[in-house]
């Protein structure tokens, strides 16, 4: 199983922004040859799909909630998936998960699932 390093978390204001990173520690595994994609679950509340980066034209995905406020990239080089957050609102409160998509991106970030590894996630927190 793939293992998946998430990063960037953290306390913030509202309006503020993050970038969250995902690294890998599976020698081997490289994000360019997969979907990958971000999703998050807030307590109480069930899992949802942010975003997602195809792995055949490297278009991206995003949830209805951060349309607009959320940019999603891979840099080959460093073998590292980025999420750059902006405009952060206390809904967007939630730890937020990286993960291997094993179906279509489009149908995942809007059904919440096909999620084959993630890992253990970054905690993003939104103060007002």
């Amino acid at each position: 199983q793939v293992q998946l390093v998430e990063s960037g978390g953290g306390l913030v204001q509202v309006g503020e922004s993050l970038r969250l990173s995902c690294t890998t520690s599976t020698a081997g595994f490289i994000f360019d040859d997969y979907n990958v994609g971000w999703f998050r679950q807030a307590p109480g509340k069930e899992r949802e799909g942010v975003s997602c980066l195809s792995e055949h034209d490297n278009s991206p995905y995003y949830g209805e909630s951060v349309q607009g406020r959320a940019a999603m990239s891979r840099d080959n080089a460093k073998n590292t998936v980025y999420l750059q957050l902006n405009n952060l609102k206390p809904d967007d409160t939630a730890v937020y998960y990286c993960a291997t998509v094993a179906i279509g991106c489009g149908y995942s970030v809007r059904s919440s699932i096909g999620y084959a590894s993630w890992g253990q996630g970054t905690q993003v927190t939104v103060s007002s």
